[in-house]
């Protein structure tokens, strides 16, 4: 079944129609940049761009970089505060007259792993984390995802969140190199590990293509390794979070 996924960031929104029985991208993937302001009118107004892109109308998965409930907004994350409360699938459904589900972004990402890359097979708890504008979390048990995980916001110090020390938009903020970006890290993953105790962590996101940068500064019981599918995850397990809810 092929269905068009699309992967909502902080920086990009990227979409590809997704073959959902083996995870490969059928068509090339198209990126458009995200509005600034990031609010519910802009962003759909993109999604109808990237829907005009594919001439496509069937079923849409989209992963979506906010704390969600049966696809609608807890709070703005890290788009824009107007979003809280939206509820997603029915705005886009009236933008563009599709059927759209919606699913955590670092879900997305996770589920793309588990069916077709590196937690395929694996069995315990496997942790997808997010590395791009925020910090995202998946988090399954043999397979089975536990959703709406947000391991990004567990403290740090001084009342402030892991997501605003260690991101990818954190180590541009602060100019970090590798080694520097590479502690703040350690010291997540430190923290994640004796939480959960986890299997395997996969990293996912715009740092999965920068991970032998960084993997010698990660030093943990547990191994982790990058998301074979890099930055496309999120597109693949989107399309994938449509296939599953299809009735």
């Amino acid at each position: 079944m092929d269905i068009l996924g699309i992967d909502v960031g902080g920086t990009g929104i990227k979409g590809a129609i997704v073959n959902t029985e083996t995870g490969v991208l059928i068509t090339k993937r198209k990126r458009f940049k995200t509005p600034s302001p990031a609010n519910p009118e802009a962003l759909s107004e993109i999604i109808e761009k990237m829907v005009q892109h594919f001439n496509w109308n069937g079923p849409i998965g989209c992963g979506f970089p906010t704390p969600l409930q049966h696809g609608k907004c807890l709070t703005g994350g890290n788009l824009h505060k107007d979003w809280k409360g939206v509820q997603v699938d029915k705005l886009f459904e009236e933008k563009t007259r599709n059927q759209y589900f919606i699913v955590n972004d670092a879900d997305a990402a996770g589920l793309a792993e588990i069916n077709f890359g590196a937690g395929k097979d694996v069995k315990g708890v496997v942790i997808m984390i997010t590395l791009g504008t925020g910090i995202g979390s998946g988090l399954f048990l043999d397979g089975k995802l536990l959703p709406n995980t947000e391991f990004g916001h567990v403290l740090h110090k001084n009342g402030d969140i892991f997501e605003k020390y260690a991101s990818d938009s954190a180590r541009e903020r602060d100019e970090l190199n590798s080694k520097q970006w590479g502690k703040r890290l350690h010291k997540y993953f430190k923290h994640i590990n004796l939480l959960l105790s986890p299997d395997l962590i996969i990293i996912g996101g715009g740092a999965s293509k920068k991970f032998d940068k960084i993997e010698a500064r990660i030093n943990i019981d547990t191994k982790i390794v990058p998301a074979e599918a890099e930055n496309e995850a999120g597109i693949i397990g989107a399309a994938l979070a449509a296939k599953y809810q299809i009735k």
